[in-house]
C-alpha cells in the first residue's frame, strides 16, 4: 500500500466554539503541521455535534465585506509546512448543531484527507479564548512563558 500523503500530518492547539449559547452553528480553529514530504489536503469534516460540517472561509468581497464562503477544493497543508485555521480565516464550520457547545466540553471531529486518510481529534470547547493575532495582548507580563525555555 502507498503511503498516505497525509500520515506525518498533526494537528496543533485545536478548539471550537460557538458564537452564543443558543446558536445554531459553531466552529473549531487548529493548526495543522505537516511533517511529512509530500503536500497534503484536507477535503472535509465530520462530527456528531453537527447536522453538517463545512470547510469554510472568509473572503472580502467588492463592497469590503468579510464574508463566509465554502473551500469545496479544501484546505492545502504543504509538504513540511502548515496551515492555520484561525477566526477571521480558514475554519471548520458546524452547522445545525445537536447540542450547545458548553465552555469545557469536548467533541469528537474526524478530519478528511484527499488521499483517504482520517485523523480523530477530541477538541475542547473553548469559549474564553481570544483571537490570537500573532503577538499577545494579555497586560499580564510577569510569567511570560515565551522565554527561558532552557530545559529542551
Amino acid at each position: 500500500m502507498p503511503a498516505l500523503a497525509c500520515d506525518g500530518l498533526h494537528v496543533e492547539g485545536a478548539y471550537a466554539r460557538a458564537s452564543t449559547a443558543m446558536s445554531q452553528s459553531g466552529a473549531a480553529f487548529m493548526q495543522l503541521v505537516n511533517h511529512g514530504d509530500s503536500d497534503c489536503r484536507m477535503v472535509a469534516a465530520r462530527s456528531d455535534v453537527a447536522e453538517r460540517i463545512e470547510l469554510h472561509t472568509h473572503i472580502e468581497d467588492e463592497a469590503g465585506v468579510m464574508r463566509m464562503v465554502e473551500v469545496e477544493e479544501g484546505f492545502a497543508i504543504p509538504a513540511e509546512g502548515r496551515h492555520d485555521l484561525a477566526r477571521g480565516g480558514d475554519h471548520v464550520m458546524f452547522l445545525g448543531l445537536t447540542r450547545a457547545l458548553a465552555h469545557g466540553d469536548e467533541i469528537q471531529l474526524t478530519l478528511v484527507f484527499e488521499d483517504g486518510a482520517e485523523l480523530g481529534l477530541t477538541v475542547p470547547v473553548d469559549l474564553e479564548r481570544m483571537p490570537d493575532h500573532g503577538h499577545d495582548h494579555s497586560h499580564d507580563h510577569s510569567h511570560d512563558h515565551s522565554h527561558g525555555h532552557s530545559h529542551d
